[in-house]
C-alpha cells in the first residue's frame, strides 16, 4: 500500500532545486556587494588622491604665490606722492611753491545722504556755498569711491572740533596734504599756469606715455603754462610705504619706506618785477607783451592781459568762478601772447625792408613819389597819411612808415619771395617756445590759400592781395611772441634762438643746475650791412619818426616801429575811432629793441582796440624799457587814465 504525501509537504525532488537557486542568488548578491565595496573604496581613494594632489599643488608648487597673496592681505603698499618742484624767476623770487594743510574729505560711495551729511558737518566746520559748489563739480568729474575735499585749509580749531565728533561721520576724514600756491596771484598767470585734479584724459595720456605708475597717490597734474610743459621735471618720483594692516584694514605699523624724490625746481629767465610793471601799465586794457634777450632767446617778460588767479584752480574751481572767467567778454583765460593772432600792421615793414635788401630789389635804390595812394589793377590803395609823404626812398620809408612805398615793394618782390623769406623768421609756424598751446599764425601764400579754402574761386591768389601783405594787412596774422622773436632775430643779425622761459633745471637735493642751453636754431645768411641799415632805420623811428614824441629824453638809444592793425575792413570808408564800438577799433602795435649798440632786450606789445601804435602800445614799451635798462619805476596808471582813441589822420 503506497504512502501518500502528507498534506502541505513539498513534492519529492523540489527541495534540491530550491537550495541550488538560493545558493546561486547568494553568490550573485555577494558579487554585487563586493563590486559596490570596491567601487566605494576606489571612489574614496580617488577623492583622497585629488585632495592630496591639491594639497601638493597649493603647499608645494604654488607656495610662493599664495604666500605673496597672504602677505598682501597683511601688508599694504601705500604710495607716497612726491613734493612738487618750486618755480622761481631769474632773481630767485618764488612764483609757485607748496605748503602743508589739513583737508576735510568725503568718500561719496560710503555716504547714504550727502546733503544731510554736509548740513551736519556745517555745524562743526563751516562749509560755504562756494565749498558746496566746488564739491559738486568734483563729484561730477570723479569716481564715487574717490576721496574728495569738501573743505580745505582747516584751522587747528576746526581740526580739533571734527576730531571730537569724527565717530558720527563714517566716510569722512581729515587728511594732511601739500597744496600748491601761487604767491604772485594774477601776475604771470598765463606764463606759470596752474595744476588741477587728474581727470580721465590725463590718465589716458599718462598711460600712453608709460608714466601712470609714477602718479599712484597723486591727485594733481600741470594743466597749462610752465606747470604743464615741465610736468615731468616738476612732479618728481613717487615713493611707497609697506604698512602692516589688521583684519579691519587699519594700519598697525610701517615695515619699510622708500622715500619719494621731490620734483626739480625751475629757475626762469623771466624777471617777474618787469612782468609786474608791464601788467600794471596795461591799466585794465586787453593785450600782450613779450620781451626777449636777443643774445640767447631767454624770455624776459611774457604778459597776457587780462589774467586770472591760478589759485582758484588748485582745489577745483567752483562753477560760478569758472562761469565768470569763461564767459567774460575780455577772455581772461586766453593766452594772447601765445595764442592771440593779429594782423601785424606796419610792424611788418622792417622785415619787408630786410627782405628787399637781401633780394636786392630795384626799389631799395630808387626814390619815388608818395601821393598818399597806390594804384594797382584799377584799385586805389590808400596811405595812412592823406596826401602822402612826398619824395620817398628806402631809409625814409621806415622813419615815416610810408604805406605807398611798401605797397610797391610788395608788388616788386611778389608773394612767393615774401612767403619764403618770412618763413625763415618763423612767421606762419611755431617758434618752439617751451610753453604748450602755441599758435602758428598765418603766413599767406598761394599754397596756403589752396589749402585754406575749398571753393576753387577762393583758392586762386590774386595779384592785388599781395599789395596789402606789404603793410602787414590782408591775410597776415601773427602772435605777439612771433613778432618779438622776429625782432630779436633781426637785432641779432639773423642769428635765431629758440625762445625759452626756463633758464635752469635745478636738482633740489644737490643744487645741481642743468641749463636750458641757448643755442642758435639757425643762422640766416643775411649780410650784416643790410641788418645794420634796417636797424638804423628803426632807430630813426625813435629819434625823428612816428615814435619820437614817446621816446623823447629816453636816456638810452633804441629802435622801434609803430603799427596799427585793422580789426575789420573799412571798404573805402574813412576810419573814425570815436564813431565805432570800442572793440571794433584798430589794434595798437609796437616793436622795439635797446640799446642800439648792443641790444639786451627786444619786445613786441599789442593793445587790443588801442588805435594808433604811438598812442597806446609805444608808451607801454617805453616804460618797460625804462624799467629794464634804467631801473626806473613808472608812475601808477589808473584804469580810467587809459589813452583815448587816437586822432585821425595819422601815420605809423
Amino acid at each position: 500500500m503506497s504512502r501518500r504525501p502528507m498534506f502541505g509537504a513539498p513534492p519529492r525532488g523540489k527541495t534540491r532545486r530550491n537550495s541550488s537557486n538560493e545558493l546561486k542568488n547568494g553568490r550573485a548578491e555577494r558579487s554585487a556587494y563586493e563590486l559596490r565595496l570596491v567601487t566605494a573604496v576606489l571612489f574614496v581613494l580617488i577623492l583622497f588622491g585629488v585632495l592630496l594632489a591639491r594639497f601638493v599643488w597649493l603647499q608645494g608648487i604654488q607656495h610662493d604665490k599664495y604666500m605673496t597673496l597672504a602677505e598682501a592681505n597683511r601688508i599694504s603698499l601705500v604710495p607716497v606722492p612726491p613734493s612738487r618742484g618750486i618755480i622761481r624767476d631769474r632773481n630767485g623770487e618764488i612764483l609757485a611753491h607748496n605748503y602743508s594743510a589739513y583737508t576735510l574729505e568725503v568718500v561719496p560711495a560710503r555716504i547714504a545722504d550727502l546733503d544731510t551729511l554736509i548740513t551736519e558737518l556745517n555745524q562743526i566746520v563751516p562749509i560755504t556755498p562756494k565749498d558746496r559748489r566746488r564739491f559738486k563739480k568734483l563729484q561730477e568729474e570723479s569716481k564715487e569711491f574717490e576721496s574728495l575735499p569738501i573743505k580745505t585749509r582747516l584751522t587747528d580749531a576746526e581740526v580739533a572740533r571734527f576730531a571730537a565728533s569724527s565717530y558720527r561721520f563714517p566716510g569722512v576724514e581729515i587728511k594732511a596734504r601739500l597744496f600748491r600756491h601761487y604767491p604772485q596771484g594774477e601776475v604771470g598767470s598765463h606764463l606759470v599756469g596752474y595744476i588741477g585734479r587728474i581727470n580721465d584724459r590725463d590718465l589716458t595720456e599718462l598711460e600712453k606715455n608709460g608714466m601712470l605708475a609714477n602718479y599712484r597717490g597723486s591727485e594733481h597734474i600741470g594743466k597749462i603754462g610752465i606747470e604743464a610743459s615741465y610736468e615731468r621735471y616738476l612732479h618728481g618720483v613717487t615713493g611707497f610705504e609697506e604698512v602692516e594692516i589688521d583684519a579691519n584694514g587699519r594700519a598697525v605699523r610701517t615695515l619699510r619706506r622708500v622715500s619719494p624724490r621731490p620734483g626739480h625746481d625751475l629757475m626762469l629767465s623771466v624777471d617777474i618785477r618787469l612782468q609786474r610793471v608791464v601788467e600794471t601799465l596795461f591799466a585794465g586794457r586787453r593785450g600782450a607783451l613779450v620781451a626777449i634777450d636777443p643774445a640767447n632767446g631767454g624770455v624776459l617778460a611774457f604778459v597776457s592781459m587780462p589774467g586770472f588767479d591760478p589759485n582758484l584752480f588748485v582745489d577745483g574751481i567752483d562753477p560760478q568762478s569758472w562761469k565768470d572767467l569763461n564767459e567774460s567778454p575780455d577772455k581772461p583765460l586766453l593766452n594772447r601772447a601765445l595764442r592771440g593772432e593779429y594782423p601785424p600792421g606796419s610792424t611788418f615793414k622792417p622785415f619787408m625792408a630786410m627782405a628787399a635788401l637781401e633780394g636786392d630789389f630795384p626799389l631799395v635804390r630808387q626814390t619815388i613819389a608818395d601821393p598818399g595812394y597806390f594804384l594797382f589793377g584799377g584799385h586805389r590803395f590808400r596811405d595812412s597819411k592823406a596826401g602822402g609823404h612826398g619824395s620817398m626812398n628806402f631809409d625814409r620809408s621806415l622813419t615815416v612808415s610810408s604805406d605807398t612805398y611798401y605797397y610797391q615793394l610788395a608788388v616788386q618782390m611778389g608773394i612767393d619771395y615774401i612767403a619764403d623769406f618770412m618763413a625763415g623768421l618763423d612767421f606762419g609756424r611755431q617758434t618752439g617756445i617751451d610753453l604748450p598751446g602755441e599758435r602758428p599764425g598765418v603766413l599767406p601764400s598761394p599754397e596756403w590759400k589752396r589749402k585754406r579754402f575749398r571753393n576753387p574761386a577762393q583758392q586762386k591768389w590774386y595779384a592785388g592781395e599781395t599789395v596789402s601783405i606789404g603793410i602787414g594787412q590782408g591775410y597776415n596774422s601773427y602772435t605777439p611772441l612771433q613778432m618779438a622773436h622776429a625782432m630779436a632775430t633781426l637785432t641779432n643779425h639773423g642769428v635765431a634762438y629758440r625762445p625759452h622761459v626756463v633758464a635752469d633745471i635745478v636738482d633740489p637735493n644737490t643744487g645741481t643746475r642743468v641749463p636750458v642751453a641757448p643755442r642758435p636754431e639757425r643762422v640766416l645768411p643775411w649780410q650784416r650791412g643790410n641788418t645794420e641799415r634796417v636797424l638804423r632805420g628803426l632807430a630813426s623811428v625813435i629819434t625823428s619818426g612816428t615814435a619820437a614824441s614817446v621816446f623823447r629824453n629816453a636816456g638810452y638809444t633804441a629802435g622801434g616801429k609803430t603799427g596799427t592793425a585793422q580789426v575789420f575792413s573799412l571798404r573805402g570808408a574813412k576810419y573814425s575811432a570815436h564813431s565805432i564800438h570800442e572793440r571794433l577799433r584798430d589794434h595798437s602795435w609796437f616793436i622795439a629793441f635797446a640799446p642800439l649798440e648792443q641790444p639786451r632786450i627786444a619786445l613786441a606789445v599789442i593793445v587790443e582796440n588801442g588805435g594808433w601804435g604811438a598812442t597806446a602800445a609805444a608808451p607801454i614799451a617805453r616804460k618797460a624799457l625804462d624799467y629794464y635798462l634804467l631801473g626806473k619805476e613808472p608812475e601808477p596808471v589808473a584804469p580810467e587814465a587809459a589813452p583815448a582813441p587816437s586822432p585821425e589822420p595819422h601815420s605809423d
